[in-house]
């Protein structure tokens, strides 16, 4: 049995894996180099949006609107995501500054144009439009991957592994880390299943420490869904326009 939790990192993805052996945590470059790492019936966790609409309407895609309201001060973090076109406008390489911004602002326009009201990209949601290309591509051509890879939110599954109550403390105030909110996590993370001294240790190379428990909670959500004991939002999960599932589950 094997199982993984997945957040994007800086360098790259951070898989938090469980299987017979025990538990640890690894950076891969890419989405595709993590999968082909681990046994082919591995349930992958992962917070990043899977499932891309057409079009979009207020409050972003079904999941988005529906676990927002679960989570209280924490709904922040919950943030929508444009139409796959506005995702795939712009997937060059960035060589300079500029041309990041320009490349937003034209994913911005393709947004507008494919919502309803218009709106366009924030730039919290374009900064992780290449981790959701890599997603998208592997579930159109793989669509194996469908049944065993899912998408997770780390507050949902907080809110979940903590009995439907949201965290009282965010991770992170005006961008730096808050260690009560990371101690807070980490308190729940030892109570549903992971060591206390794994939780401590620092992370691997190119992954945060909010990244790695992330990951970690994502673990969990795959060691759940594995048992059948996952819920979706919506239940059942919709289906893009290529057949993808699209739900949040914890």
């Amino acid at each position: 049995m094997t199982i993984a939790g997945v957040d994007g990192c800086k360098a790259g993805w951070i898989a938090v894996i469980r299987n017979d052996a025990g538990t640890y945590a690894q950076v891969f470059g890419s989405f595709a180099e993590l999968l082909a790492a681990m046994p082919d019936d591995t349930v992958v966790s992962v917070d990043m949006p899977i499932g891309l609409p057409d079009f979009t309407t207020k409050g972003g895609r079904g999941p988005e609107a529906l676990v927002r309201p679960l989570l209280g001060q924490r709904q922040s973090s919950v943030f929508s995501i444009p139409s796959r076109a506005a995702v795939h406008a712009e997937a060059a390489a960035f060589t300079d500054i500029e041309a990041w911004y320009a490349a937003h602002r034209r994913s911005s326009d393709v947004a507008m144009q494919t919502s309803e009201p218009p709106r366009g990209v924030s730039i919290q949601a374009f900064g992780i439009f290449s981790k959701i290309r890599e997603i998208d591509a592997l579930m159109i051509a793989r669509p194996q991957l469908r049944g065993r890879v899912i998408e997770s939110h780390p507050e949902v599954a907080f809110w979940r592994l903590n009995g439907g109550q949201a965290m009282g403390l965010p991770k992170k105030i005006k961008g730096s880390v808050n260690p009560a909110g990371m101690a807070e996590r980490k308190t729940l993370l030892a109570r549903c299943g992971h060591e206390r001294s794994f939780l401590d240790q620092a992370p691997p190379r190119g992954a945060a420490t909010d990244d790695f428990l992330d990951a970690c909670a994502m673990m969990l959500i795959a060691e759940r869904h594995r048992r059948g004991e996952t819920v979706s939002f919506p239940s059942p999960p919709g289906r893009d326009s290529h057949g993808i599932p699209v739900a949040i589950w914890v």
